[in-house]
């Protein structure tokens, strides 16, 4: 017999998979590389996975599968979820794939992949294309005057 002093696997299985999604919602959140923000939402996918698969798991319940007749029918798992698990992983390996694939073609492009330079370098280009001058404030502080400013400021 199981001793069951300890915690409650469901509870832990439970706290696992929010753990998962919040840290990589948190990461997609705060993230500034390319590949830390698809690291996190493979993360938040692993997370929602399992809510799912466990939203529908019975710990007493047997697999889902029919040899003769209807006996044991009631005490199976439902296999509805569990399909739709395995469909959204193919999904979301599809996606990655497609992500980490368009991260390459960004370096390789922009030669950087931090979202803030890459945001300032594609404005550049636009404003370039365009033929406009870049869009900036009257009120803007000189950063010449600000400690630190000098490694922050990125050049193109």
């Amino acid at each position: 017999m199981m001793d069951l002093s300890g915690p409650d696997l469901g509870m832990v299985l439970y706290g696992g998979a929010v753990a998962l999604a919040v840290i990589g919602a948190i990461g997609v959140a705060t993230a500034t590389h390319l590949v830390r923000i698809v690291l996190a939402i493979a993360l938040l996918e692993a997370g929602a996975n399992l809510l799912l698969l466990l939203s529908a798991y019975r710990f007493d319940a047997i697999a889902p599968i029919i040899v003769t007749g209807r006996e044991g029918v009631d005490s199976m798992v439902d296999p509805v979820p569990q399909a739709m698990v395995l469909t959204a992983i193919v999904i979301g390996v599809g996606i990655q794939a497609f992500a980490m694939s368009t991260v390459l073609k960004v370096h390789k492009v922009y030669a950087t992949l931090d979202v803030r330079v890459l945001l300032k370098k594609m404005e550049q280009e636009i404003d370039a294309q365009a033929g406009v001058e870049p869009v900036s404030s009257p009120q803007a502080p000189d950063r010449a005057g600000i400690p630190g400013a000098a490694a922050k400021n990125v050049e193109f």
